[in-house]
């Protein structure tokens, strides 16, 4: 019987990530949380999550792989920054908006004094984030250790108050915490099961060339047992996302990317809470919150290329427009390109020609003492050269030009069995 790709895959992963547990002289947890047993059997993933994480993988390959303007590129990174950071505080009930994330990442972010520890637990999460960043970029980044995640524990609640006396930041709690209903391992084990989490995240490996969809089951695998044996007496949440951001990175993620699972399980908080605690009831099955992380993934990863596609149309309509008065070098169609560039840039969909003349101090100048019948020539010049639409009084760039030089290809119309109509 002829073997699939996917079958032999999963074999040799499923032989290489699962670790069965050793014999630990009767611990406490092994009463208490039965399902922290270090298992992943790769043999069981359904055909469907292998294909999520296939898309994953090329997703991230594509915006890895994908110039950008450096402008375009710092803003890509600031955005999903500040949503991945924002994401993290929230879910812990921080209440600062993406915008006011986006403020302190320039340094300019002021809040009443009531509001400064929401805006600590802000900075210490970026802080968190650009420091995995710098040591990646200088070869300095440490591996996965109880050490580190005790850093990143200590960074997540440095110079904030904390409510319980018994936490001491950046050291394994000796005393019993839970969040809601679930109770964390046992105190005495949290520095023996994170040790051992350390170990079998370290140990799994995958083959050569899928790096990527390695540290993506390796970061949320990582981030659901935290969640499970929450070592710290506060900021669990928060360090796991850090440790899951870090792993991400460190796979070759790129860094917007990496903020996405954090902003996914914000998105979604009822439903991220739910599988956190059906994973655990299940008897430590992780691959119902692996399908829940993964398919928020692949969506936020499709919904990033969207915006970089965004990116390369406005880049590649402004080289239309060039080209559109490469010949052009009379005072009236400067004039009318600038009228153009200017309207591509508006964040109007549609503009009124009453307002065309006001709508930039550059093109209230070329507009200055002209009569109305000179705005509406120039708009009917830039009609009839394909850029512009217009409809009734209002007008907008004809963006859409550029579409007709994608390639060509077949779509299947719905309901119509194998008919094709091409683009």
């Amino acid at each position: 019987m002829r073997q699939t790709y996917g079958h032999t895959l999963l074999q040799k992963q499923a032989c290489d990530a699962t670790i069965m547990p050793e014999k630990t002289m009767g611990r406490s947890y092994e009463s208490s949380h039965p399902w922290l047993n270090f298992t992943l059997d790769l043999r069981r993933v359904p055909w469907d999550l292998w294909v999520m994480l296939g898309e994953c993988q090329s997703k991230c390959e594509h915006i890895a792989g994908t110039p950008l303007r450096p402008d375009v590129s710092r803003l890509l990174h600031s955005v999903y920054l500040a949503k991945g950071v924002a994401a993290t505080t929230a879910i812990e009930g921080n209440t600062l908006s993406e915008e006011q994330v986006r403020q302190q990442i320039e340094g300019i972010l002021k809040v009443a004094p009531s509001k400064e520890y929401l805006k600590q637990e802000v900075e210490n999460i970026l802080e968190g984030c650009n420091t995995i960043l710098a040591e990646i970029e200088s070869g300095t980044l440490p591996s996965l250790s109880p050490a580190r995640i005790k850093d990143l524990n200590r960074l997540v609640l440095r110079n904030l108050q904390l409510a319980d006396e018994q936490t001491v930041p950046g050291e394994f709690r000796k005393h019993t915490v839970g969040v809601m209903d679930y109770r964390g391992a046992p105190p005495e084990d949290c520095e023996f099961l994170v040790e051992k989490l350390c170990r079998w995240l370290n140990e799994m490996t995958f083959p050569p060339g899928k790096e990527i969809l390695e540290g993506i089951v390796k970061a949320v695998v990582a981030h659901l047992y935290l969640a499970w044996i929450h070592p710290f007496g506060d900021g669990n949440g928060r360090t796991a996302r850090l440790v899951e951001v870090q792993i991400l990175l460190c796979s070759g993620v790129p860094s917007p990317a990496a903020q996405l699972l954090s902003n996914h399980y914000n998105q979604t908080r009822s439903e991220y809470y739910r599988q956190l605690g059906r994973s655990s009831k299940s008897g430590g099955d992780p691959m119902p919150f692996l399908h829940y992380a993964i398919q928020g993934l692949r969506d936020g990863l499709a919904e990033q290329i969207g915006d970089i596609r965004s990116q390369h149309i406005e880049v590649a309509w402004t080289n239309y427009v060039h080209d559109a008065f490469a010949d052009l070098e009379g005072e009236a169609d400067g004039r009318r390109k600038r009228l153009i560039l200017q309207l591509s840039a508006s964040a109007k969909d549609w503009v009124t020609l009453d307002e065309l003349s006001r709508l930039t101090p550059e093109l209230a100048v070329d507009y200055h003492e002209k009569s109305q019948k000179m705005i509406v020539r120039d708009v009917e010049r830039l009609a009839e050269m394909g850029l512009i639409e217009r409809e009734g009084r209002s007008v907008r760039a004809n963006k859409t030009a550029i579409l007709a030089f994608l390639p060509t290809r077949a779509r299947a119309s719905k309901g119509e069995g194998n008919q094709k109509e091409t683009q």
